[in-house]
C-alpha cells in the first residue's frame, strides 16, 4: 500500500505542484520550501509514497541527529492533499519510526507541535508519543513569528516494547 524512500531530483515538479495545491492544509502549521534543491537533497528527508503508483502521499524529516550518548533527532511531516484523512501518514509515521530506531538507531525521537494543531497531536500521540513540555516561542513558522510549541517524544524502548 505505502512505501517510504529518499527523494529523488525528478521529484522536483511533483513536490512543487504538491506544496502548492496543499496550502491551504499546511497553513498556519507550516510553509513551502525556500529552495526545492535544498530540500530534496536534505539527506534527513523521506517520502511516503503509494506502492501502486509511486505518488508522494506525504514528506517526513528527521533532522538535528546528535549521536554520542544523547542519540536523538527532530521529527516533522506534511501530507499532502488529496491523502489528508485516509490514515496514510499514521501509516508513514509507523514507518519512519522504523527507520529512526532501526537503522538510524536512535534512542528518542521528538516532535514540536504548536497547540493548535489538533490532528497533528492526534497522530502522534496515538503512535506513543508523550508529551513532555512546553516551549514558549520555540519556533519562527515560515518567517512569519515565533510560535510556542508543545514537545512530544518517542523513546526506542517504549516503541519496541510495544510493536514487538
Amino acid at each position: 500500500m505505502l512505501y517510504l524512500r529518499k527523494p529523488f531530483a525528478r521529484d522536483l515538479e511533483e513536490i512543487k505542484s504538491l506544496y502548492e495545491i496543499s496550502g491551504s492544509l499546511h497553513l498556519p502549521w507550516s510553509y513551502p520550501p525556500n529552495d526545492y534543491t535544498s530540500y530534496l537533497s536534505d539527506g534527513g528527508r523521506y517520502f511516503i509514497c503509494l506502492e501502486e503508483s509511486d505518488e508522494i502521499v506525504g514528506t517526513f524529516n528527521i533532522s538535528g541527529i546528535i549521536r554520542g550518548p544523547f542519540q536523538s533527532a527532530y521529527l516533522g511531516y506534511e501530507v499532502f492533499s488529496p491523502y489528508n484523512g485516509k490514515g496514510f501518514m499514521s501509516i508513514g509515521l509507523k514507518l519512519i519510526i522504523k527507520e529512526a530506531f532501526g537503522p538510524l538507531n536512535l534512542h528518542r525521537l521528538e516532535a514540536n507541535i504548536q497547540p493548535e494543531n489538533e490532528v497533528s497531536i492526534k497522530l502522534v500521540s496515538s503512535a506513543g508519543f508523550v508529551k513532555e513540555g512546553f516551549s514558549r516561542n520555540y519556533l519562527n513558522i515560515g518567517g512569519q513569528g515565533w510560535r510556542d510549541h508543545e514537545r512530544w517524544a518517542l523513546l526506542n524502548e517504549n516503541w519496541y516494547e510495544e510493536n514487538s
